[in-house]
């Protein structure tokens, strides 16, 4: 029988749960989970190739190429086209924007870093498939952004719906979109490892042994089911790999750190973008995209490797013998292109522009080095991987998942191990300069104070509502120090919250202070009063409330009602608020490291 069952995620919703011993199978036994990540990774493997042919689709009909082509590997699309259909793209995506701007918003519209760092893996259904819509369209129209972002986005969503309709554990559900994440990027980059260190660096934050299964076997799926129905291949290299010597080692640190400038180039050139395109206030706003994709569409006619995710420009300009002047100016207009698209609204991932940019960056390395060095150069190809490696680490910040992706492309150790190299230099002077992946970038430009997948969003429900003591002795502060000695007992009273005559909050007086001074018939509760203008609001976070403690030396705080009504509602101590911070932070390491 299924059981009905209200499960919040965004606003209010029912979640039809699975039978009852289907759901005790998942929670109870390993097993159950990784025939759930199975099932995810079918799902993920199904809806990549369907999303990928729907944006080929699309480019054919929109740009008149063939079906086969790709949009950013063909030059033979009109001018006409070439500049109107980003244009026009742009109108649609200004439309849905208006149309679902109250009708879906605020946690619905997270993904899964977000959903996984803040809402314990709840990602909205129904918000989950306007971002994949708004991707493929971005992408359809020509936006210069991967469709990573929905394929991501909609994958993790089916392993969060399950997730709830298994009503699985806060930790397993962020394991399982976790695993939707890991046979998207596996699927749609035919590299499982890849996939599966994409899931545990970008989405859930931690390594443990008790995920590695589940991802891996999502991963793998994922990447079967893709492979069986697309019968692509993502990258060809030419060319023999150089040797791992001390010269190859060397060119390779130079490669990870002009990467990882550049790719902080990348990253605050969409900021800079979003400031840009944020000042037009007309129509709401729909004159961003509408704006944006007319930007987009005078880039293409330069160059039409601007267009879509770049997938065929990659390609081609790995097998030709492209010049200098051709690498760096194909590299300045992709970036400026991906910028205008993010920051003027088309939905879309980084993702494949890193890899496309970095491929270009180390192919122009090659091509400029072959004059001085023209003995020890690095040869084009591993240049590249070298340095496809190195951006996309520093723009996601997953170094394991890029030099993974550089082994699946080549299948070469030589060139992996410059891989390695560039993509731990990089990450490190990122890191250092840095401190952001583009997602928590975006976070940060948000307001949101989150610097990874990490688990965080238990951290947020410890508020002063949940954390504070109802029931508390309060006195008048017009009552005498005599009266009150009689009063309240140091040995049952720690301290006396004080409400002046109209029953507003007036500060806090100690049972050590109150029992240790001399007492005048005419001395009153007032005089000893302490924190009188510090307190806490009921939304207040465990964060704030450390921060309090500490600028107010206090050991307990009183909660008031608001900050403009200071009535008191409980009494928060700074002991309760660390023990129960430490109590449940151990509860989560254990979820963590053993189911």
């Amino acid at each position: 029988m299924t059981i009905t069952s209200p499960v919040n995620v965004g606003r209010a919703s029912v979640v039809h749960l699975l039978p009852a011993p289907l759901r005790n199978f998942v929670r109870s036994r390993e097993t159950g989970l990784v025939a759930v990540a199975i099932v995810i990774g079918l799902l993920s493997g199904l809806l990549v190739a369907a999303i990928s042919y729907l944006s080929q689709v699309t480019h054919a009909l929109l740009f008149d190429i063939p079906l086969d082509a790709h949009l950013s590997a063909t030059g033979v699309i009109s001018w006409q086209r070439t500049l109107l259909i980003p244009t026009i793209g742009g109108a649609v995506l200004a439309g849905i924007a208006l149309f679902f701007a109250t009708r879906v918003k605020g946690q619905q519209l997270a993904d899964a870093i977000e959903a996984n760092a803040l809402y314990g893996g709840r990602l909205s259904f129904r918000g989950s498939l306007l971002i994949s819509l708004q991707t493929l369209l971005s992408n359809g129209f020509g936006g210069s952004v991967g469709l990573e972002a929905g394929y991501t986005q909609i994958c993790s969503m089916f392993g969060s719906h399950i997730g709830q309709r298994l009503a699985a554990r806060r930790n397993d559900m962020r394991l399982l979109v976790a695993c939707g994440a890991a046979g998207a990027i596996s699927a749609a980059f035919s590299a499982p490892l890849a996939g599966a260190f994409y899931a545990f660096e970008v989405v859930l934050g931690a390594y443990t042994s008790a995920g590695l299964v589940p991802v891996i076997a999502s991963a793998v799926t994922a990447w079967l089911v893709a492979r069986h129905l697309t019968h692509q291949s993502f990258l060809m290299v030419p060319g023999f790999p150089s040797p791992v010597s001390v010269e190859m080692i060397g060119q390779t640190v130079a490669i990870g750190v002009l990467c990882a400038f550049a790719s902080i180039a990348m990253m605050l050139a969409v900021a800079f973008s979003e400031r840009c395109f944020q000042r037009i206030s007309v129509f709401r706003g729909a004159l961003r995209p509408i704006l944006g994709g007319a930007l987009l569409g005078g880039l293409a006619l330069f160059t039409p490797t601007v267009l879509g995710a770049g997938h065929g420009a990659m390609q081609i300009l790995l097998l030709s013998n492209p010049t200098w002047l051709l690498l760096t100016t194909t590299i300045l207009f992709k970036m400026a292109a991906s910028a205008v698209s993010l920051g003027s609204g088309f939905r879309g991932g980084l993702f494949f522009a890193s890899l496309l940019l970095g491929a270009l960056v180390g192919q122009l390395y090659s091509v400029v080095m072959t004059g001085p060095l023209a003995g020890i150069a690095l040869q084009p190809g591993t240049a590249a991987i070298a340095a496809l490696a190195a951006f996309g680490t520093g723009v996601l910040a997953a170094p394991f998942s890029m030099v993974c992706l550089a082994l699946e492309i080549t299948g070469d150790f030589s060139v992996t191990v410059g891989a390695v190299v560039a993509s731990s230099v990089c990450a490190l002077i990122v890191r250092e300069l840095f401190g952001y992946s583009f997602a928590t970038w975006r976070f940060h430009l948000r307001g949101e104070v989150i610097r990874g997948p990490q688990d965080v969003g238990w951290v947020r429900q410890l508020s002063a509502t949940s954390l504070m003591r109802t029931e508390f002795e309060s006195a008048l502060s017009t009552m005498s120090v005599v009266e009150a000695q009689r009063t309240f007992s140091p040995a049952q009273v720690r301290q006396v919250v004080l409400r002046d005559p109209t029953g507003l909050y007036a500060g806090i007086v100690t049972s050590a202070d109150l029992h240790s001074v001399a007492a005048k018939d005419d001395m009153t509760l007032e005089t000893l009063a302490r924190q009188t203008d510090e307190f806490l609001l009921p939304h207040a976070s465990i964060r704030d409330i450390m921060k309090k403690f500490k600028s107010s030396e206090a050991d307990a705080l009183a909660v008031v009602d608001r900050g403009d009504h200071r009535a008191a509602i409980g009494v928060v101590s700074e002991s309760h608020v660390l023990r129960t911070y430490g109590e449940e932070l151990e509860r989560r390491n254990e979820e963590l490291f053993f189911r």
